[in-house]
């Protein structure tokens, strides 16, 4: 392509988004930004990536715009699947989801399960597929870092 910037360009800005929107510590503002953002990112990349190169040999910058490509899609979704778990759990930390003392607060009534999210071609509109998960020989609990 004959864009104007470089694909690390791109996987820069979709990193600096990952780490200030969708990080350890988020909330549900700057997921739904985060989501904003890399919709915004990724009509850039399609508009104006360069990818140097020529198309009958191997060509590492090519290589590397798919996988900025599919990381563009994977980001999106993972501030979706973030927002969606209106809990903290594990090294996942929703701010609006807390105790007084500021530990993470569990939603195993509504979120004891596991997620798949089917592709169906558009970012952005992935349909979630849930399995309730059953724990038979442990007990679920709050955790405590006191």
């Amino acid at each position: 392509t004959k864009g104007t910037e470089p694909v690390d360009h791109f996987h820069k800005r979709l990193g600096k988004v990952m780490w200030e929107k969708c990080g350890m510590a988020r909330n549900a503002e700057g997921l739904k930004e985060g989501m904003a953002e890399i919709r915004k990112i990724r009509e850039d990349f399609w508009a104006n990536v360069r990818v140097p190169g020529k198309p009958n040999e191997l060509n590492q910058e090519l290589e590397k715009a798919g996988r900025v490509a599919d990381f563009l899609e994977l980001g999106e979704l993972m501030c979706k699947d973030a927002l969606d778990r209106n809990e903290s759990c594990g090294g996942h930390f929703r701010e609006e989801y807390q105790t007084e003392e500021g530990e993470a607060l569990r939603d195993d009534d509504n979120f004891a399960y596991v997620a798949a999210w089917e592709w169906n071609g558009d970012p952005g509109s992935e349909v979630m597929h849930k399995e309730a998960l059953k724990f038979e020989a442990l007990k679920l609990s709050q955790r405590s870092y006191k």
